[in-house]
């Protein structure tokens, strides 16, 4: 699926309320700045409807009453149109559960071993892990990023997929698609390589550390370059940076709900923020120029 052009405007005309009509139909879309237009573009699979909706409701009034009657009023569009339209969110999480079946969640230590951040033997009840550079050295340089794809157990799989859904697909619908890639790998990359370096060669897995990479880039973003997209409310920010501390406290494993790559967690916050920085001050500087 492509991202198209649906209509193209004079700067002097105000599409804010129109533009907020689509932010609160979660209607994937961008404007653009070219020359003396500015330019709505949209998924080629809801072009025509963005289209006629602006047509029907060009200063974003979609009130159902004013419209006549609520079967007039515009719909939300499906999972799937959102799915489609943020094909990277889709993929990873897609990628995430195709992992989760072939290694039982966990349980399947012959295929976690292909994705693990070293590669390891199992010799009775212990793991001997490979070292770095070996790994490095074999060409394996996927496993940098690729336990990001790991996830052990049914609970620990459905909250980070819906984290992962909940911040990449802003991002994606903000940044692009290829942004929220880069920094998916980019944070995976520095969280794995936080948690390694701190804990020595171990078992972890999941895409918590990106998820805390993506909550810092977008909160500082949202900080410097204020956007609709980016605007998560308080609890969400108050609610993980708490439990960011609880973890980092070790209560979690005390009370036997097992071992928290904490390492990764911060390692992967910390870029985050450093991507909002500069994000957000060259989408600030744009909009000043």
């Amino acid at each position: 699926m492509n991202i198209i052009e649906v209509m193209r405007l004079p700067l002097s005309v105000d599409l804010s309320g129109f533009v907020h009509l689509l932010q609160r139909l979660q209607v994937p879309h961008r404007v653009s700045e070219e020359g003396d237009a500015q330019v709505l573009w949209a998924p080629d699979t809801l072009a025509e409807d963005v289209l006629q909706l602006y047509q029907r409701y060009p200063d974003g009034n979609a009130d159902p009453v004013g419209a006549g009657s609520p079967a007039n009023a515009p719909t939300q569009p499906s999972l799937a149109a959102q799915a489609k339209a943020c094909k990277i969110t889709t993929l990873t999480l897609l990628l995430c559960f195709i992992v989760a079946g072939l290694t039982g969640l966990g349980d399947n230590f012959t295929t976690i071993s292909w994705f693990t951040f070293l590669d390891f033997r199992v010799q009775g009840d212990y793991l001997y892990f490979t070292s770095l550079a070996q790994t490095l050295d074999e060409g394996q340089w996927w496993r940098l990023v690729s336990p990001m794809l790991l996830h052990f157990g049914v609970l620990h799989l459905a909250m980070n997929s819906l984290w992962y859904w909940e911040l990449g697909k802003r991002i994606e619908l903000r940044q692009g698609p290829w942004a929220l890639l880069g920094l998916t790998l980019l944070f995976s990359l520095v969280s794995n390589l936080a948690q390694h370096y701190t804990s020595g060669p171990s078992l972890f897995g999941g895409l918590s550390g990106v998820l805390y990479g993506l909550l810092g880039h977008i909160w500082l973003y949202q900080w410097l370059a204020p956007d609709r997209y980016f605007n998560l409310p308080k609890g969400v920010l108050v609610m993980m940076l708490i439990w960011l501390v609880v973890c980092l406290t070790g209560v979690v494993g005390t009370l036997g709900l097992g071992q928290i790559a904490n390492a990764a967690h911060v390692g992967g916050l910390l870029i985050g923020c450093l991507t909002g920085l500069l994000g957000g001050a060259l989408a600030r500087r744009k909009l000043s120029a």
